[in-house]
């Protein structure tokens, strides 16, 4: 009888264990989820605010119109865009185009004056700062994630329940990373 109880009691054991695992795997899956719709939620915004931006910066850069059709292309982009990878690309384009930009708005003091471009230029700081910590909550998340599904005894059930391993949100150009050059020698 007692040799019955253990086995019961094992059983039990092991049964609570995978259970507890599974629901860690499926907290983990969700927080990834979650962080990603962050992202996206300030992407959005960032693009959102994009038309209203160029519309204002139009009337001062005329001739910089290759930067401002790029900024209305990357956003045309954005929709049709579909997986981390695409939009992590795209968003260090626009950060990019965003930051020429700015650094060609510093020759334009009427443009630097204007309220509807100061407000703007705030807005989309402030949304730029909100992705960035968006971007570090969700490689958090999927980092955790992917060891949980890497590390032993969660990769069994991981391997049983077809979890897969999550992108990291990365810049994949490395044209963004570096430093906007700006030249108004070949201004016309």
């Amino acid at each position: 009888m007692s040799v019955t109880l253990i086995i019961v009691v094992i059983i039990a054991l092991v049964v609570i264990a995978l259970i507890a695992i599974y629901n860690g795997l499926i907290k983990a899956r969700l927080k990834v989820d979650n962080a990603w719709s962050q992202i996206d939620v300030q992407l959005q915004r960032r693009f959102d605010l994009i038309p209203n931006f160029v519309e204002t910066v139009k009337g001062y850069m005329s001739h910089e119109k290759e930067v401002l059709e790029k900024v209305t292309e990357l956003r045309t982009s954005w929709a049709n865009a579909s997986t981390v990878s695409d939009k992590a690309k795209l968003d260090g384009e626009l950060s990019n185009t965003l930051k020429t930009i700015m650094a060609v708005s510093e020759n334009y003091p009427d443009l630097k004056a204007n309220q509807n471009f100061s407000e703007l230029s705030e807005e989309l700081r402030n949304t730029e700062n909100k992705i960035s910590f968006s971007r570090q909550f969700y490689n958090d998340s999927v980092t955790m994630y992917n060891t949980k599904i890497a590390t032993f005894p969660s990769n069994i059930i991981a391997g049983m329940f077809h979890f897969t391993a999550r992108d990291l949100f990365k810049t994949e150009n490395d044209e963004v990373r570096k430093n906007v050059k700006v030249d108004f020698g070949n201004n016309s």
